[in-house]
């Protein structure tokens, strides 16, 4: 290489360490053009826009590069990207495509494992992380992030011990890693003589980032919870969520647009006629977070015929990306307007072939993302055999439940659970939606959690029947299924059918009183 070529890439890439993003892109764009087939230009160049959020842009440089050079980190930042927009089968491809021996540095396991966790693949996932971990403490570079994801992953398997061991080596390697004090504490159930509370205060005390402060105040809660002191556990979550409620309030007026916006389309057009794609093969589970719709799903996928997917983004952004609106969020007023111009049998297959990177080996697959109830109007049109289970929750058990879970960080669908009154009534707003779309249809089901846990026979029998199934008995032992669960009830759902977390909101009274009197007002019931 030419030494003025050199220099800029050693600048470059000093530039991007330091976070001097505008300097390291000029350097990398007058080292492309100087030498137009250099890999490691290009590479630099989609780190550069992976840092400032142009995934799309990242990708074409990744790959750009990857036609220049074979490397196992370029393709592991392109597998990871792919799975940051969606593009789960390509994450997948990607990923699996390095031999897990060949790989010498620890960052590239942990980023292919990252990817393949994205895309579903968790055994895999575990194994990219486990090198990781072997190739970061041979070298002495041990760090909490490697032993962090390896617990999650763990955790989705259901290997809770090793969960347990991964986070306590990433708080031994740093007693303030915010993300190993919360997976520990929701991961196992603690006792007055053996818990991490008085290490948890001492944690919060030198915590200042918001983001901390939510995850130490949300793992306090859960052990005090745990011990019965749910006046503590209301408070600690208060404090908590407080910084982050201050930076990201929720925005009512928007919400309460939207809600009402779906509901004038689905009245305006719900005489149209359209014509779909007509397989029967997926089974929607949607509801509120928190009221059950992992249990539901755990009933359906011990079913021979019924597969589980997860919570999958792909009805929604299949909605987007056909709908072609230029507004930055996925889900907005313009887009869901546009969505009623498309094609709907388009709409249901784009979305069908987006998911194919779970699906297709079962008669049925089930989509659990909770909020797809945005788009029960829409998933009846472009996919008209579709069952749509939409689950009903206690309001308050609901809003508790919303409001004691610690959801992903920084995502606006979720902004509501850092106040309970906020939780309070988003969920009026879903509440009265849902009684207005299920008088429209005829293929959703309303299934109430507290019937579900009262007659579990009939009521599980019901749900086979509702998804045109033929009975099995293992449905009723849902408990046994020994599939991956990567949603926060990956604990609950590996346990018999029972009723204890049935009125629990009240436990946390007085401080669950305004939310009260709002549904009070509201004309909503409560338990």
């Amino acid at each position: 290489m030419q030494p003025n070529l050199k220099q800029l890439h050693q600048s470059a890439i000093h530039s991007l360490n330091q976070g001097k993003i505008e300097q390291a892109h000029k350097a990398l764009v007058e080292l492309v053009t100087l030498k137009p087939d250099f890999a490691d230009g290009y590479f630099l160049l989609a780190m550069v826009n992976l840092t400032v959020g142009q995934i799309h842009k990242a990708i074409k440089l990744f790959e750009k590069a990857l036609t220049l050079g074979q490397s196992i980190e370029y393709t592991a930042q392109l597998a990871k990207c792919y799975a940051l927009t969606g593009e789960l089968q390509k994450a997948k491809n990607t990923a699996l495509s390095v031999p897990l021996k060949q790989i010498t540095k620890a960052l590239d396991a942990d980023t292919l494992g990252v990817a393949l966790t994205q895309a579903g693949i968790h055994e895999h996932a575990l194994n990219c992380f486990e090198r990781a971990i072997t190739l970061a403490t041979a070298a002495n570079k041990a760090q909490p992030p490697f032993y962090y994801n390896y617990g999650v992953s763990a955790k989705f398997l259901g290997l809770f011990d090793k969960a347990q061991h991964a986070f306590e080596n990433a708080i031994a390697l740093n007693p303030l890693h915010h993300q190993s004090h919360f997976a520990l504490s929701d991961l196992t159930k603690v006792s007055k003589q053996n818990n991490h509370i008085e290490r948890l205060k001492t944690v919060a005390e030198q915590t200042t980032h918001p983001d901390a402060k939510l995850h130490i105040g949300h793992a306090l809660a859960k052990e005090y919870q745990d011990i019965g002191k749910f006046d503590d556990a209301f408070k600690s979550l208060e404090q908590g969520k407080a910084a982050k409620r201050a930076m990201q309030p929720f925005d009512h007026k928007s919400s309460t647009a939207l809600f009402e916006h779906i509901k004038h389309l689905s009245e305006q057009h719900k005489h149209a006629l359209t014509q779909g794609n007509p397989t029967a093969e997926p089974i929607f589970v949607l509801g509120m977070p928190r009221s059950g719709t992992t249990l539901v799903e755990r009933i359906l996928s011990s079913h021979s015929d019924v597969q589980s997917a997860g919570e999958l983004q792909d009805f929604g952004l299949s909605v987007k990306k056909l709908s072609q609106t230029q507004t930055p969020h996925v889900l907005d007023t313009q887009t869901l307007t546009q969505a009623y111009e498309l094609d709907f049998n388009q709409l249901g297959t784009t979305y069908l072939n987006a998911t194919r990177v779970t699906t297709g080996s079962h008669k049925h697959f089930i989509d659990k993302l909770p909020f797809n109830f945005f788009y029960i109007d829409l998933i009846t049109k472009a996919l008209p055999n579709a069952k749509i289970i939409c689950m009903l929750r206690d309001p308050m058990d609901t809003c508790i439940g919303n409001y004691r879970q610690l959801f992903t960080i920084n995502n606006p669908y979720y902004a509501y659970s850092l106040d309970l009154l906020d939780t309070a009534k988003f969920y009026s707003r879903f509440y009265k939606l849902m009684q207005h779309l299920s008088g429209l249809h005829s293929n959703i089901k309303l299934v109430k959690y507290e019937e579900l846990v009262a007659q579990p026979e009939q009521q599980i029998k019901e749900l086979v029947s509702f998804c045109n199934l033929e009975w099995q008995a293992q449905c009723i032992d849902f408990h046994l299924n020994t599939a991956p669960v990567s949603t926060a009830s990956k604990v609950q759902v590996r346990q018999p059918l029972n009723s204890k977390a049935i009125g629990r909101w009240k436990a946390f009274k007085p401080h669950t009183d305004k939310a009260v009197e709002y549904f009070l007002k509201q004309g909503i019931s409560i338990e």
